[in-house]
């Protein structure tokens, strides 16, 4: 029996495969000139438990997977669910197969459900990947017959999806938006309190009814495992108070994806027959807003669908009666000015508007396993201080949120709790991270939440009226590698922070690390060494578009303030460069983003005056000597002695030509015809890319006798932070955030390109090469020296000056973006003389490289060098 909500139509190759692969007599077939067909879905699940072992003869089987993957395919015609081999689940885990990806069906078989009757589906067992799908052929196959529930999962007993990524998120249809209010009355005179439970809980085993209202609500928690077999194995934790103190209130199973959604912080629950147990001694605990409040800490209210079944109803804010004698939600706001003197761990809740928001990256729960943590950094400023808030933001089950965080959106983040260590480096910078009942609100979300109230709310609103936009969004960033938290000053403490059984990695080990990673898995490793080559690597970068237009700002008539007062903004209309409240473009979503509609007309309006900047010749010599200049990619390593020769240590600088794309050429006409000392010359270069180099001479003596040289030192677009730009706002954060489930096409398109958007950091970036201590293996690995100078709070280079080598690199960066942006400083030598002087110190010696590596998607990882420690002698380790 077939998938009852599949469609089928009779020019349907899909259709024709799933008829012969069924009739065939080995139940799999390979189809002749498969034609292209498009990725709709990739979904997820918690895998069968496997059977037990047959013999203990056969020794350890390899693991099974814990998940299993579904893929919905579409031909035109119709779409199919099919399951995915066990065996390509590394498809989907790094992002090869994906939606709105485009593949070849190669191979399939028919799988039957043994424990069903007639039942079975489609198996792909080999395919073809052919790249991203064109947004047409996606909008007329993946959604025309999208069904409006989704099926359960083709295999084995499980009745939901999970998320893709992770397991905190809701997902799919089964988890209801919002329950409706209830209209019910309210016995005052049948309620119970939560300190009457407490007193006779244990001599009762019906409970009068309750009325309490929610302080506090914790992320999701799924307890799924192959071997159980529970439908919804689910579990949300919730403080909710009454006139009497605080207690804890758990929702369980099937109820969460009923309720969970419906049950925000401030509503009013009128609660009946729920059972009472003792609390579970381990689970975290919020902080209360209201220090004084009484807290019943050894029992927890427990919420299930049986034994008893709860009757759960939500009484509107509008039918509360003070005489009810419920609580108010209270917060504890910091401003960024009051942060630097709070202590470790302490909680608070903040607001802020964003500057900054990273890529979203996952980090594993164990070593080998399959779950991960979802996360993101982002800097939000309150204008207390000059310095940002710095925010780890985990994934706190709420997906609409967490992944419309953008630049320019005000955002309150409650239950926060703050990092520092003052005890090892007192000037360390301090951050602050979620924890397990911490709440995200961004634009669009504020409206009706209690937090309007409070006074450091207001105070933050009436700040951003004073605010320029124009001047704000100058200094906006989002995406790429973000180099945080920094790793300690002394390598002891990275042992000591680290909780793996063996923190050194070899070189060959590290190769294994990135195969081994899962898509946006971040990692931070650390091999020993020898620094023994740097190249200095100039992308070059097109004529870039400056519009120079201001966006204009709409008047907001609904903001933060405005939800807690129910008044009408009295700003006036027309051209405002002031950044006003925006929560206005709640009128027009849920999603709104202040101002765009009216900046998206404006910029477009003015789109035709945009001029392109021809950056200048730097001087005549160098124009005249081009053409007779060696090429770029002929310009090799220097050895040390060639440097001395050249006399490149003695603060002189080679004179500079321009390649075909405006960048400062070093002119190698006079340095390249001697060979003393010089390395072989790679055969190929990348266009639009100039080099500079230096080398030891144990590199020059060893490369080419090496057993294996890994090459981990490219860039991708993944890995530049760029502009925040509003009209393109959906395509930067599709970039930046992971792969969708199910596809989505955009009625709207854009031609951009993510490389056109301007870049937050250097005009280049460093390769740099690792020689193994025994001088036979090496790899590549990048630095990029990351300097804002529109904003230098956002990457610090005291962050790295404790490394001498690390700390030059960006220096002679963060001169060059202090020139014009298509200017280079006359006579500049990309690798310095204090770059080169801080790597001839290091030559032959023995270092600690500690490497972010992080797998962005099909093959590409980048691989980026963070920190370098010398050993000092055997057992002493400190900072370069």
């Amino acid at each position: 029996m077939q998938d009852p909500t599949q469609e089928r139509g009779g020019a349907s190759w899909l259709q024709r495969v799933f008829e012969e692969v069924r009739g065939s007599s080995q139940l799999s077939v390979t189809p002749a000139e498969p034609p292209p067909v498009t990725v709709v879905a990739v979904e997820r699940y918690l895998a069968e438990a496997p059977p037990p072992p047959s013999s203990p003869a056969t020794g350890p089987a390899a693991a099974a997977p814990q998940y299993c993957y579904d893929v919905t395919l579409a031909d035109g015609a119709c779409q199919e669910r099919c399951h995915l081999a066990p065996r390509l689940n590394g498809l989907v885990q790094r992002a090869h197969l994906r939606a709105g990806a485009r593949l070849r069906l190669t191979r399939c078989s028919y799988l039957y459900e043994e424990k069903r009757l007639n039942y079975g589906f489609l198996c792909l067992e080999e395919m073809e990947p052919l790249g991203a799908s064109a947004i047409g052929i996606a909008t007329n196959t993946a959604t025309a017959s999208t069904p409006s529930r989704r099926p359960p999962p083709l295999r084995g007993e499980k009745k939901h999806y999970l998320p893709l990524w992770n397991n905190e998120d809701p997902y799919g249809d089964v988890w209801v938006t919002d329950r409706p209010q209830a209209q019910v009355g309210v016995e005052v005179s049948k309620l119970t309190s939560l300190s009457q439970l407490e007193m006779t809980w244990r001599s009762r085993v019906h409970f009068h009814p309750l009325l309490v209202r929610v302080m506090h609500k914790s992320r999701l928690r799924y307890f799924g495992k192959p071997e159980k077999k529970e439908d919804m194995p689910y579990q949300a934790y919730f403080e909710v108070a009454d006139g009497s103190g605080m207690m804890s209130m758990v929702l369980w199973n099937s109820l969460c994806p009923e309720w969970y959604n419906s049950m925000k912080v401030g509503t009013v629950l009128l609660l009946e027959q729920y059972a009472i147990k003792e609390s579970f001694p381990f689970k975290t605990q919020p902080t209360p807003g209201d220090s004084q409040m009484k807290r019943f800490s050894t029992i927890e209210i427990s919420l299930n669908v049986r034994d008893p079944p709860t009757k759960i109803n939500i009484i509107p804010e509008e039918m509360v009666k003070p005489e009810w004698g419920l609580p108010e939600v209270k917060y504890r706001f910091i401003t960024r000015s009051e942060l630097d003197d709070l202590p470790h761990n302490h909680s608070c809740d903040i607001v802020g508007l964003v500057t900054f928001v990273g890529r979203v990256e996952r980090a594993r729960k164990k070593e080998h396993g399959e779950d991960f943590w979802l996360y993101r950094w982002a800097h939000a400023i309150d204008g207390t201080s000059d310095q940002p808030f710095i925010l780890e933001l985990f994934a706190t089950s709420q997906p609409d949120v967490f992944e419309h965080i953008h630049p320019m959106t005000y955002l309150v983040c409650t239950q926060m709790r703050v990092v520092r260590d003052i005890s090892e480096n007192p000037s360390s910078t301090v951050y602050l991270t979620t924890s397990n009942e911490s709440q995200i609100f961004i634009t669009g979300w504020h409206k009706g939440q209690p937090y309007t109230k409070d006074t450091k709310v207001k105070n933050f609103i009436q700040w951003t009226k004073t605010q320029n936009e124009a001047e704000r969004l100058k200094k906006t960033v989002i995406g790429g590698y973000y180099p945080f938290p920094r790793p300690p000053d002394n390598f002891l403490k990275y042992c000591k922070n680290n909780k793996v059984g063996s923190v050194l990695k070899t070189i060959v080990e590290m190769g294994k690390e990135i195969e081994g990673l899962h898509y946006r898995e971040h990692k931070r490793i650390a091999v020993q060494g020898i620094i023994s080559a740097i190249r200095y690597i100039s992308c070059s970068r097109a004529a870039e578009e400056d519009s120079g237009v201001e966006p204009i700002q709409t008047d907001a008539s609904q903001s933060l303030e405005s939800s807690a007062a129910s008044k009408e903004d009295s700003g006036h209309r027309g051209k405002n460069t002031n950044l006003q409240n925006k929560e206005v473009l709640s009128l027009l979503g849920p999603h709104g983003t202040p101002g765009e509609k009216h900046q998206h007309q404006a910029l477009l309006s003015k789109k035709s005056s945009v001029k392109r900047k021809t950056p200048r010749r730097l001087n005549t010599r160098a124009k005249q000597k081009s053409a007779s200049a060696v090429p770029v990619s002929s310009c090799p390593y220097f050895t040390r002695s060639a440097r001395r020769k050249f006399g490149l240590d003695e603060s002189q600088h080679e004179d500079f030509v321009q390649d075909k794309n405006g960048q400062a050429v070093p002119d190698s006409s006079q340095h390249c015809t001697d060979k003393e000392g010089m390395s072989d010359i790679p055969e190929t270069e990348e266009p639009g890319r100039t080099f500079d180099s230096w080398q030891s001479d144990l590199w020059a003596q060893v490369k080419d006798k090496l057993m294996k040289y890994l090459h981990h030192s490219k860039i991708f677009p993944e890995s530049i932070p760029r502009r925040f730009d509003y009209i393109h706002k959906d395509l930067l954060m599709q970039q930046y955030n992971l792969h969708a489930a199910v596809h989505q096409p955009k009625e709207t398109i854009t031609e951009k390109n993510i490389n056109e958007f301007k870049t937050a950091g250097g005009l280049g970036y460093y390769e740099v090469t690792v020689l193994g201590v025994n001088h036979d293996v090496a790899t590549d690995v990048a630095f990029l020296p990351l300097f804002s100078p529109e904003d230098p709070h956002l990457f610090k280079l005291e962050d790295i000056q404790n490394d001498t080598l690390l700390s030059c690199m960006s220096c002679i960066s963060a001169r060059q973006q202090k020139t014009t942006s298509n200017e280079r400083l006359s006579g500049m030598f990309p690798l310095s003389n204090e770059v080169v002087k801080a790597a001839m110190d290091l030559d032959g010696k023995h270092v600690i490289c500690i490497l972010d590596i992080c797998h962005l998607g099909d093959d590409n990882v980048e691989v980026f060098l963070s920190k370098i420690y010398k050993t000092v002698e055997p057992g002493v380790l400190g900072p370069v």
